[in-house]
């Protein structure tokens, strides 16, 4: 979702044409899915890692043509994995058609845990059923590539990165991309979970992040310490407001997102419930009601 009122700079320059597999390092391709919209910008970027046996990350949604183009355009190769970073239904479906073309196992994240809040599960695959679920510093490995399984809850709860050793590099899946901040929809994400695993990642050296939607992430840990700069001012604009009267999130987000494109309100409004739900966490912001009731209102502690 992109931002605004803050510091932090997008590269929006991407035009990566979908069912093209393409080579983007030595040991990665990546062929984009056709679902473009205002939340997955161009389409879901599945990645092919490795030579001749292949570990694929994100196959994308349940499109039959483009799981067929992506199993096609490997060729004689082997799918010696299909991992997941999250259970978000433009990453995870593909998955599962993936497996019935080439028999190969699902594996990443676990699967997602309904919360009974409609508005917020409504986004994730329900059906997502993996072979092996991966933990922290679990490792896969094919094809000359070692990818190592870096746990980053915020974006989802169960949302993974994985980091291949051999080129410096991670793929964020959602939570850190370049084209746009990441949204946070609660009670499944959780703003407090996502800045920590921000911070987590800025204890690496990855030198390129490959994310779900968009292209790379060049210099990470700068960009890093700009979206951590990014969301702690918006708390800050949060907590201005809430200065002036108690209010409702809608109104919250009229100030906070000025100018906002009405294709993210949605979005705008969940991401604010979740940096709101990690002030109240914290002690700083009282909420009057049910978060998810339309006529909830939220104060200063």
């Amino acid at each position: 979702m992109s931002a605004s009122g803050g510091s932090i700079s997008f590269s929006r320059g991407f035009d990566a044409a979908p069912g093209v597999l393409e080579r983007v390092s030595p040991l990665t391709r990546r062929m984009v899915a056709p679902n473009p919209s205002p939340m997955t910008f161009t389409g879901t970027c599945a990645y092919i890692v490795g030579e001749g046996e292949v570990l694929v990350i994100d196959p994308g949604p349940a499109d039959d043509a483009h799981i067929e183009a992506l199993a096609r355009a490997l060729g004689r190769e082997t799918i010696a994995a299909i991992l997941v970073t999250h259970t978000h239904g433009d990453h995870s479906p593909g998955a599962r058609r993936l497996k019935a073309l080439t028999g190969a196992p699902v594996l990443g994240c676990a699967p997602h845990a309904p919360t009974g809040v409609e508005a917020a599960d409504r986004a994730h695959d329900l059906a997502h059923a993996p072979d092996r679920v991966l933990a922290e510093g679990d490792v896969v490995e094919a094809g000359g590539a070692r990818l190592e399984t870096v746990g980053t809850p915020g974006h989802t709860r169960n949302h993974l990165c994985f980091a291949l050793a051999q080129e410096k590099a991670l793929f964020s899946g959602d939570h850190v991309m370049a084209w746009s901040t990441t949204v946070v929809i609660p009670p499944d994400g959780a703003m407090g979970d996502y800045m920590a695993s921000l911070e987590k990642l800025r204890a690496r050296d990855d030198s390129v992040f490959w994310p779900g939607h968009g292209g790379p992430v060049v210099e990470p840990q700068r960009y890093l310490r700009a979206l951590a700069h990014h969301r702690r001012q918006r708390e800050q604009a949060i907590l201005a407001r809430l200065e002036r009267a108690p209010a409702a999130v809608a109104a919250i987000v009229a100030d906070v997102y000025p100018g906002l494109d009405a294709a993210l309100a949605r979005a705008a409004r969940l991401s604010t419930l979740a940096h709101l739900e990690d002030l109240a966490t914290r002690g700083l912001v009282v909420v009057e009601g049910a978060p998810f009731e339309e006529g909830a209102r939220f104060r200063l502690a």
